[in-house]
């Protein structure tokens, strides 16, 4: 068994008056990665998109800081953490081994900003799935961050802020958090 954590920290918390944070797990045991994530204070009665992203080529993904932020409008969205995260990668919905990722499908917050999310995913369809996407069956978890996105369409965005994915619009996938995963410690 292999376990895998992320503390998942604060983004864009100054600009969209929320504190998101909480922490995500992975366990793989045999043909079995469970995925558990607990979240507090994110924007409440939403949907939150979450997924992990990084490098196909396994270079090392890293949190963003407000360094990322190019355009200088005070928020670190989705186009602007690609250069330090890479690419969206393996969702945390309904169902994370089809990888699909743009529908609705994610946890919702409670009235309080709080969910938790839990599920076992077929380790051998996720990978065959990740292979013809990335080239490789290897997740390489301990190489990639967790993001968690989302705030309600009442807050409004700048236009400055990019993150358009199909008919999903900015405030959908602007990230609130974000956490490095780390090899959990014996």
């Amino acid at each position: 068994m292999k376990k895998y954590i992320a503390k998942i920290e604060p983004l864009n918390a100054l600009k969209i008056g929320y504190e998101a944070h909480g922490q995500a797990e992975f366990t793989v045991e045999g043909n079995n990665l469970h995925i558990k994530v607990e979240m507090f204070d994110t924007p409440e009665n939403i949907e939150h998109w979450e997924h992990f992203h990084g490098f196909p080529d396994g270079k090392e993904a890293s949190v963003p800081t407000i360094e990322q932020d190019t355009n200088l409008d005070g928020y670190i969205d989705l186009i602007e953490t690609e250069p330090v995260s890479g690419t969206t990668m393996v969702p945390f919905d309904d169902a994370p081994h089809e990888m699909n990722i743009p529908h609705d499908g994610y946890p919702v917050a409670d009235a309080n900003g709080h969910y938790e999310y839990e599920k076992d995913v077929p380790l051998d369809k996720l990978q065959a799935k990740f292979k013809e996407a990335f080239g490789s069956e290897d997740l390489q978890l301990d190489k990639r961050v967790v993001y968690v996105h989302g705030i309600p369409d009442s807050l409004a965005l700048p236009d400055t802020v990019a993150g358009e994915v199909m008919c999903y619009g900015a405030n959908t996938t602007l990230p609130i958090a974000a956490g490095k995963i780390e090899a959990a410690q014996d």
